[in-house]
């Protein structure tokens, strides 16, 4: 019994880590960078959540997987990426000032 208490705590003490994690931060996690952390990571969601919207975020996550499409959106002609690209170059800014 106290075994399974035990256990039942670790995991609710690890759930909001893990469950609140921002797609921003589950990508920088996951990405092979060796100055991703949790702490860098973390700072870096919180600047995503302050300047980007829900669906800028799972955009730009994906930019951790594949830096050519973020090299493909940079340089896009189209007025929706050029918004984009000026919003994810004000998180990438916030990014540098908070998690620096």
């Amino acid at each position: 019994m106290k075994s399974t208490m035990l256990c039942a705590a670790l995991v609710a003490a690890a759930l909001p880590t893990l469950a609140f994690a921002g797609p921003v931060e589950r990508a920088c996690m996951r990405s092979d960078r060796a100055s991703a952390n949790s702490q860098v990571c973390s700072c870096i969601q919180r600047a995503a959540d302050a300047t980007l919207s829900g669906s800028d975020q799972r955009r730009a996550a994906k930019f951790f997987a594949d830096p050519d499409r973020a090299q493909t959106t940079r340089v896009s002609r189209t007025d929706s990426d050029n918004a984009f690209w000026t919003r994810y170059r004000a998180f990438g800014q916030a990014a540098q000032s908070y998690c620096s």
